[in-house]
């Protein structure tokens, strides 16, 4: 018991200090973190040491998930969707496939089925590897869409895995494994969002900080866990929860519970997150051992790990390339409809225009039109304008296309999902070290060189990149006359001759109070309209988040 105490301490002292000395010796933490575990491997204390994957799978990866879709910005999400469904998907089948083929072309005996369900493991980008992708610059649309990737392609590489390993057995049914899928992303969704609100509805009524972080640390596994037991993805779940309750939160929680939340999930994210890396280091000896015991060669499956690395990138960068071309048609047929949305954005801001909205609306056959009705028109108005601004504002070129393609890495799903294969799988050691090699090669590989790569075709500081800087000057001068607008909402409070220094203190904290929720209100709107850049609204709701505790810590002090 005291040597695995020592060994926890010794690891959190361990996570503690990459994280301090990784950005100073120009090296990603999580690089460092893997090599410390495979130092630490050949130390006999650690040779025996076996990580059960079912618990990165389940006790690992939700709550890292859902952390991360809390923190995504929800209207970046919105406005991927297509491109990271589609590289979720999509792209997740495609390379499925084709690394099956290869997998049953260099593996002897192997089989399609299997290299499928090879193919499988290794083809979803990580989120916890893709990490390093936050530590340099980069577009935020290209964030959007890794975050977003990384967070859906586990439910469909799992699902194929298993599909796969059906197929082996010849149980397989194309229009059952849709199904399955279609299942399992059903299933997540609706448990996701139940969760989600469940959790929001009751952390609400809560008035301790310490009992509500608390409280949502169960969030990720009352979501996932139901999934799994139903034959859902239980990452999904997680994520969807995760979203729902990053959207709802600043509505339904108080700022000192989302700073409580903030702060406390930080710190987990930094143990799970280091603890994985760590992990996947630690595995490294007892995996070549199990390969050499089974007489099979450690040297060719390390061949073949590299060229199915280079396979994945080859075809990554082959679906990436058509995806942002079709992305940029798409922002110029919308920039041919720019004017006539602003026609009618500006018709509908008079009760004439409204009602002559109203009527037109109202000419389709069968339907009359609600007055809720024209109101979700004119928002949705609001959000394809507000949609088009920001794809013209953060276009997609070589440089983001370049980075999307080389920031997919691999890491802990693909080692975790490598080991749940059964032990009766043919050559699982060879594949199982095949999979560990993939993810390490991607890390070392990719994750050692994206900073540098990024530095490099970052283009040059000039006058033609003084227009950003204008811009969040005309943004931010946009959000100040909307927080002006909507504190001269609030009446100021009526002034006695005779009150006491006491009552004076709490009507003016009263009325400071109603300015910062109709301020936080006003903001809320405009980021569900996605009419300010999320992270100009995320820095100005911290502010009144801030103002709020302080005018609450001051009132306490002073009654």
């Amino acid at each position: 018991m005291t040597e695995l105490l020592m060994v926890i301490v010794l690891a959190l002292v361990v996570l503690a200090a990459t994280t301090l000395l990784g950005p100073r010796l120009g090296i990603a933490s999580p690089l460092l973190l893997v090599a410390v575990g495979v130092a630490a491997s050949f130390l006999p204390f650690f040779g025996a040491v076996h990580i059960e994957p079912e618990w990165i799978l389940a006790g690992v990866l939700p709550p890292l998930l859902y952390s991360s879709a809390v923190s995504m910005p929800a209207m970046n999400f919105r406005r991927e969707f297509g491109a990271i469904s589609g590289l979720s998907v999509l792209l997740v089948l495609g390379s499925s496939l084709l690394l099956g083929v290869f997998f049953m072309l260099v593996i002897p005996d192997l089989g399609f089925a299997w290299g499928v369900a090879l193919g499988a493991i290794i083809s979803p980008t990580d989120a916890v590897a893709g990490s390093i992708i936050k530590q340099a610059s980069v577009s935020k649309r290209v964030v959007a869409m890794l975050d977003g990737e990384s967070l859906l392609n586990d439910a469909t590489a799992l699902v194929l895995l298993r599909t796969a390993i059906a197929a082996a057995a010849g149980a397989f049914s194309l229009w059952g494994a849709l199904g399955t899928f279609v299942y399992s992303v059903a299933v997540a969704v609706l448990l996701g969002w139940l969760v989600a609100r469940l959790n929001l509805l009751v952390r609400k009524r809560i008035t301790d900080p310490t009992v509500n972080t608390v409280i949502s640390f169960t969030v990720p596994f009352l979501a996932s866990v139901p999934a799994e037991l139903l034959g859902g993805s239980g990452l999904v779940a997680a994520v969807v929860a995760g979203l729902v309750t990053g959207i709802r939160a600043p509505r339904d929680l108080s700022p000192q519970h989302r700073l409580s939340d903030s702060q406390n999930w930080r710190t987990v994210e930094l143990v799970l997150e280091g603890s994985v890396f760590l992990t996947m280091g630690l595995q490294l000896k007892s995996i070549i051992e199990s390969v050499e015991n089974d007489h099979a060669g450690v040297l060719p499956a390390l061949l073949i790990a590299a060229g199915a690395l280079l396979l994945t990138i080859l075809i990554r960068a082959a679906y990436v390339s058509p995806l942002l071309g079709f992305l940029n048609w798409r922002v110029r047929h919308d920039l041919r409809m720019q004017e006539r949305l602003r026609g009618m954005q500006q018709k509908m801001t008079t009760s004439e225009g409204k009602q002559a909205t109203y009527e037109e609306l109202s000419r389709r056959p069968g339907r009359q039109a609600s007055e809720r009705e024209l109101e979700r028109f004119a928002r949705r108005i609001t959000h394809v304008l507000a949609d088009i601004a920001y794809f013209v504002k953060q276009p997609l070129g070589w440089r983001e296309g370049t980075a999307v393609i080389w920031a997919g890495m691999r890491g802990a799903v693909t080692v975790a999902a490598a080991q749940t294969l059964d032990e009766n799988t043919p050559q699982r050691s060879v594949l199982v070290l095949i999979a560990f090699s993939v993810a390490l090669l991607s890390l070392l590989l990719q994750g050692g060189t994206i900073g540098p790569l990024l530095r490099r075709i970052s283009p040059k500081a000039g006058p033609a990149n003084a227009d950003p800087e204008t811009e969040t000057e005309t943004e931010a001068s946009r959000l100040f006359r909307l927080l002006r607008a909507s504190s001269e909402s609030i009446a100021e409070p009526p002034q006695a001759e005779g009150d006491r220094p006491s009552d004076k203190f709490a009507a003016a904290k009263a009325h400071r109070l109603a300015v910062i929720a109709a301020q936080r209100s006003a903001l809320l709107d405009a980021r569900d309209n996605g009419i300010f850049d999320a992270e100009v609204l995320a820095d100005a709701l911290d502010t009144l988040d801030a103002d709020e505790i302080a005018i609450e810590m001051r009132g306490k002090f002073t009654g």
